[in-house]
């Protein structure tokens, strides 16, 4: 009876011995362990959720909408850049399914990690966020730039505690590495880096002639970034264009008589309450009014977000994701701006009114309250709206499925305009309708929007063909 209390007393010291070690181990990454430095410790990303990406992409939709100057496609390759350092500071975790693009870009020259030890990439993917967020909004206000070191402080505070200290401050300090890497990698893009300090240009003169854009009422705003088609692309080239829009002609029988005609009826139809389902598609696609909602860029971050959120991938799969997406929006935003500063083709407003006798018909997008609507100051052809919406939904669909059922609620009890959601069994039928939400809003040809979501598609195909895996 001895001998069996005395193993039992054992066998029970034992048992307690192993389920603390087992507490602990998941309470703390203990020092011994860390201090073999062997690669066995590092941790691979799809241990990790993606909450830090999802967090961090929510508070980017915030921090562009109130800073001045990122209009869509600026706020695109911002956005392009920042993703990309935080994919970048976790690719070590990614390496056996991912590649790096340090060796890809030439001028990218990332820090090496390989001598550095154990990483805890959720630290090294938020320090990387947080710096990346302060480098490419310099002039962001004051209250968003606070929410940008809350927001990381917050990430931190369990890691702190979680971590040896040594493994925390190296996660952290390399994420922070990366992102000066990609922000110095970024300076070198002159006409791109900080085209935010003044993205209208009152020194471009557009050509002048029949059926060629000037600026436009109410405002007549100066051009909009007339040489963001010299910026540089992730995957997208020269051969990104679109075909020759409709020959101008004021001719009644003419095909871009006829378009005009389209957006004319369309967009009375909506000012008189003829087409309540076009008003709502117009109202909750429209994404121009400053200040008021995130830009049209940015609107396809908060559709990845909702689809981030509802499909819960792991840390990899959400870095890859908001990469792809924030690079195709990227260019899909330099080859569009190209070409419509190739054509400079004038906006609906301008034709029906002077070819169709309409002198007061106006488009129905951001009313002042005054009367006043306004219309883009850049050229139509093709339509920015369209292209974001095409690279974004072919990279969508390339990660989650062509046939996805998605319920967008990006304004879902805004009443500022009509935001109730929308549903869609695809990401290319979301892409058909953004595109065409801007002709019963006035601001666009058919063929804009038709030709707009091609070049989009055609992008996102260059994005998805980058060498992400192995």
């Amino acid at each position: 009876m001895r001998i069996f209390n005395l193993k039992s007393a054992k066998f029970i010291c034992m048992l307690l011995v192993v389920l603390t070690f087992t507490a602990c181990e998941k309470e703390k990454i203990t020092e011994e362990v860390i201090s073999n430095n062997k690669k066995d410790f590092v941790y691979p990303t799809a241990t990790f959720s993606a909450d830090i990406p999802l967090q961090w992409n929510e508070l980017y939709l915030e921090v562009e909408r109130f800073t001045s100057g990122y209009v869509a496609p600026v706020s695109a390759r911002a956005s392009a850049y920042i993703n990309l350092a935080a994919y970048e500071a976790a690719i070590l975790g990614m390496a056996d399914d991912y590649r790096s693009f340090g060796s890809y870009y030439s001028g990218l020259e990332l820090p090496d990690a390989t001598s550095i030890g154990a990483i805890h990439y959720p630290t090294a993917v938020n320090a990387a966020y947080e710096t990346a967020m302060r480098l490419f909004f310099p002039t962001a206000p004051a209250a968003q730039l606070f929410k940008i070191v809350e927001l990381a402080n917050k990430i931190n505070e369990p890691f702190k505690h979680q971590l040896a200290i040594d493994v925390f401050v190296k996660s952290r300090n390399y994420g922070r590495e990366v992102a000066e890497a990609v922000f110095k990698w970024s300076a070198t893009d002159l006409t791109g880096h900080n085209a935010y300090r003044s993205p209208t240009d009152p020194n471009y003169i557009p050509p002048a002639g029949r059926g060629k854009w000037q600026p436009t009422l109410p405002d007549f705003k100066p051009a909009l970034l007339p040489n963001w088609g010299r910026v540089r692309t992730f995957a997208a080239d020269a051969r990104d264009v679109v075909i020759d829009p409709l020959i101008y002609s004021d001719d009644s029988t003419s095909d871009i008589y006829q378009q005009a005609k389209e957006t004319e009826l369309l967009t009375n139809e909506v000012k008189a309450n003829k087409r309540p389902e076009d008003k709502w598609i117009a109202d909750f696609w429209s994404d121009d009014c400053p200040i008021l909602t995130f830009s049209p860029a940015a609107r396809f971050v908060a559709v990845t977000n909702q689809v981030v959120a509802k499909e819960k991938p792991n840390l990899a799969k959400a870095l890859e994701t908001y990469a792809k997406v924030s690079m195709a929006l990227c260019d899909a935003g330099i080859r569009c701006w190209h070409e419509k500063y190739r054509f400079n083709y004038e906006r609906p407003v301008d034709y029906i009114r002077r070819v169709m006798g309409n002198k007061n018909w106006n488009t129905v997008m951001c009313p002042d309250g005054s009367g006043n609507y306004f219309t883009p100051p850049f050229p139509a052809y093709p339509s920015g709206h369209a292209a974001f919406a095409g690279a974004a939904a072919m990279v969508l669909a390339d990660i989650y499925g062509e046939i996805y059922s998605f319920t967008d609620r990006c304004h879902e009890g805004r009443t500022e305009f009509i935001s109730a959601p929308r549903s869609f069994n695809s990401f290319f039928e979301m892409a058909e309708e953004n595109a065409y939400s801007r002709i019963p809003l006035g601001v666009h040809f058919a063929m804009d929007s038709n030709e707009g979501l091609k070049l989009g598609y055609g992008v996102g195909a260059k994005v998805n063909a980058l060498p992400w895996k192995r």
